[in-house]
């Protein structure tokens, strides 16, 4: 399968991203710029979930109208920390979605993503999921994400982040080339710490204030 990577480039997310990207913007305005884009994020991702049709009564007549099919209703797992910032807003817009978590972090001078956290809902083979973490950045946690999740072989898999960079795309298509990414922008490259550049800092220590 060819692999897929999707930019959204809608204004409003063009232009929600470049004020997270500026140094002065405060904690408080990042977090809740990152929820706005995550809402308007997942208009797009969400596009091709199946309806089906069920009889309503409106104040006017009865009528067959569109609902999404209760038994595709998604499961948004969250990269910890930072993927937690883009499930708000996710959340907001598909409040009837399940959430799981999976905790990684990046080994500073190796840059291998470490598990320390995995907890999914029981049915997940029989849903859809959408993998959130603001940034796609050497691939390493994306890459170690995916492969627990294909151990517990849900019925689909998307990856959702604000930021990629070139190097991360790549790697994370060599090992998963059938999982498509969805990005608002891919930015130049990554610097010799594994930062995308220019890219907006660390999306976690930005969103809780821990730098």
């Amino acid at each position: 399968m060819a692999a897929e990577v999707n930019v959204i480039d809608h204004p409003l997310i063009q232009h929600k991203l470049t004020l997270m990207r500026q140094t002065q913007t405060s904690t408080a305005k990042f977090r809740n710029l990152l929820k706005e884009i995550g809402m308007l994020l997942a208009y797009e991702v969400t596009r091709d979930l199946p309806l089906k049709y069920e009889e309503i009564k409106t104040p006017l007549t009865t009528m067959l109208a569109p609902m999404i099919a209760a038994e595709k209703k998604m499961v948004i797992i969250s990269i910890m920390r930072a993927g937690q910032g883009i499930l708000d807003g996710i959340l907001e817009l598909i409040p009837s979605a399940r959430v799981g978590h999976i905790g990684l972090y990046r080994e500073p001078t190796t840059q291998v993503a470490i598990e320390y956290y995995f907890k999914v809902p029981h049915d997940i083979e029989h849903r859809d999921v959408l993998v959130v973490d603001p940034m796609l950045a050497t691939g390493n946690s994306a890459v170690a994400a995916i492969d627990r999740l294909k151990e517990v072989s849900p019925l689909s898999i998307k990856v959702l982040c604000l930021l990629a960079a070139p190097e991360g795309i790549a790697h994370f298509h060599e090992q998963h080339p059938d999982v498509p990414i969805y990005t608002a922008a891919i930015d130049n490259c990554l610097d010799e710490h594994g930062y995308i550049l220019p890219g907006l800092g660390d999306a976690g220590d930005r969103l809780y204030g821990t730098k």
